[in-house]
């Protein structure tokens, strides 16, 4: 199978494929996000990366394209943003996706986004031709994510797999079975009132108070501006001659931190350590932008199976 993958980030798409036993003989993916890129090459070195979606032209000379997939930016279109709807200069790259769609006319093809608008909802399902399937990843995963997949490809909703977010924790507690969503302004971290009030930007818990709960506003270096939590353990004491390097502790009632890389990268059901070739923030980014990977596989599993059975018509309408 020949996949080419739109707008592909950290290749979750061919994650995926992979995990759900899919050969696929050439993966092609537009990306232009170089940090993505790095982590895509290190997981699949014999990715065929071909640049901006929007100067892909000439495809003719290249093998037949089985599926393509892709999750076009969706500022425009969501709810959590200035819902602009596709006058956003990003939410346009959609017509990307179906210009490339028409012109491969691929066996298979799946879209991903954010929840929306009816009438954004009606404007994609009159270009593809179908109407999008809800899926929240939640189902198999510890993390509310609500997006819309629209594809060829029969498949059923995935069954609830029983995951909550304690089961994913590297340490601490947490006061919810499922996470927030995450976003790819995650690494900037979140606050109290961001939690219980917004509803998003997950937090976790200290069971015993040692936590690093926030930063001074102080000059010096970046061990110098901890802030832990009250209740727990000191830090380890130096000299404290000054110079603000004296252990501090906050006045919150709790003790508080972001989720890890590696809880973001659970919670979107990616390897540990698969975005572990970039810097934390890039890591942070491109978990907030990616797919959840389980729920991929699940629609790719469908539609395998789907594929295998001889009365399957395998052509693009």
């Amino acid at each position: 199978m020949n996949v080419l993958s739109l707008f592909d980030g950290m290749s979750c798409g061919q994650l995926a494929l992979k995990n759900a036993g899919v050969h696929v003989t050439n993966y092609y993916a537009s990306e232009i996000d170089k940090y993505a890129m790095k982590v895509t090459n290190a997981n699949f070195p014999n990715t065929i990366q071909v640049g901006d979606v929007t100067e892909l032209r000439g495809w003719y000379d290249l093998p037949k394209i089985d599926m393509l997939i892709g999750g076009s930016p969706c500022q425009g279109f969501s709810f959590a943003g200035n819902r602009l709807d596709f006058d956003d200069p990003r939410s346009k790259l959609f017509f990307e996706y179906v210009r490339l769609l028409e012109e491969l006319k691929p066996r298979w093809f799946l879209l991903e986004n954010v929840r929306m608008t009816q009438q954004c909802q009606d404007v994609i399902s009159g270009y593809l031709g179908v109407k999008p399937k809800p899926i929240n990843s939640n189902l198999v995963s510890a993390q509310n994510r609500y997006r819309l997949y629209w594809t060829n490809i029969p498949f059923s909703t995935p069954e609830d797999k029983g995951i909550v977010l304690k089961d994913i924790l590297e340490d601490g507690v947490t006061d919810r079975d499922k996470s927030h969503c995450l976003d790819a302004n995650y690494f900037k971290g979140g606050n109290l009132k961001s939690y219980f009030e917004k509803h998003r930007r997950q937090l976790v818990f200290s069971d015993d108070g040692l936590c690093h709960v926030g930063e001074a506003d102080i000059n010096g270096q970046e061990h110098q501006k901890r802030v832990y939590h009250p209740d727990g353990k000191s830090p380890t004491l130096n000299t404290c001659s000054g110079g603000n390097r004296e252990p501090k502790v906050s006045i919150e009632d709790k003790g508080w931190r972001k989720l890890t890389p590696k809880e973001c990268e659970r919670l979107q059901t990616v390897p540990d350590g698969y975005t572990d070739h970039v810097s934390n923030t890039q890591r942070y980014r491109m978990l907030g932008n990616g797919w959840t990977v389980d729920v991929i596989k699940h629609i790719f599993d469908c539609g395998l199976n789907t594929w295998m059975h001889p009365n399957y018509e395998r052509s693009y309408a």
